[in-house]
């Protein structure tokens, strides 16, 4: 369930960069806005800080890798379970995108990740899911791949997971805020024919699993 939510989030950000008439960027892109209903069904909310660009191909391609780099945060959330910012960690490991490039770097890659992905996900998929966050997660933008790129490795990573007939559990990756969602008035929803790119609802809630992590 946890790839299923990560390649539809990657889907519905690739949509807006590429597949829309005009090219959409978040710059927002974090797990308090990504929404999910009763079905698990992926929603990209506040689009308050997002912009349209269609001109100077640099800042294009700049604002562009920003959205990857933030997505992979949220996927790397999705693999660790935990915050992305710890408070209660010193000023240098605070920031759970510096501590997971670290375990990469120092082939611990386990310890930082959550029980029950390490437990109940296979070795081989969980590896690319998480040298994908990496690439997502390179300090140079140019580096980093696009989300098109993004959403295609995940789609075939899933599509591989389902041909396995491996069994995910899914009640334990949902868990709600305490607060309300707030949604903006204009909602993106990923679907296959990519048609129904704006939408709005009144049930969803944001992605957020370490509040119900142990």
């Amino acid at each position: 369930m946890r790839l299923k939510i990560a390649a539809d989030i990657a889907g519905a950000v690739a949509y807006l960069h590429s597949a829309s008439s005009v090219p959409i960027y978040h710059r927002d892109i974090k797990s308090r806005n990504i929404l999910l209903d009763e079905k698990y069904v992926v929603k990209v909310s506040d689009f308050g800080t997002s912009r349209s660009v269609a001109t100077d191909q640099t800042h294009l391609t700049t604002v562009k890798r920003s959205d990857v780099y933030s997505f992979g945060v949220v996927l790397v959330e999705l693999l660790t379970g935990q915050r992305p910012i710890s408070l209660d960690k010193t000023e240098e490991e605070r920031g759970l995108a510096t501590r997971f490039l670290a375990c990469m770097e120092e082939e611990c890659m386990d310890t930082i990740l959550d029980p029950q992905v390490r437990e109940q996900g296979r070795k081989e998929e969980v590896i690319l899911v998480a040298k994908l966050a990496q690439r997502c997660l390179h300090s140079k933008g140019r580096m980093r791949p696009t989300m098109k790129e993004v959403a295609t490795e995940l789609e075939s990573f899933r599509i591989s997971e389902m041909s396995s007939s491996v069994n995910v559990e899914s009640e334990d990756v949902r868990s709600f805020g305490d607060m309300p969602a707030m949604i903006s008035d204009t909602e993106y929803t990923w679907t296959n024919s990519y048609k129904s790119a704006f939408t709005s609802s009144s049930d969803t809630h944001p992605l957020v699993l370490y509040e119900s992590v142990s």
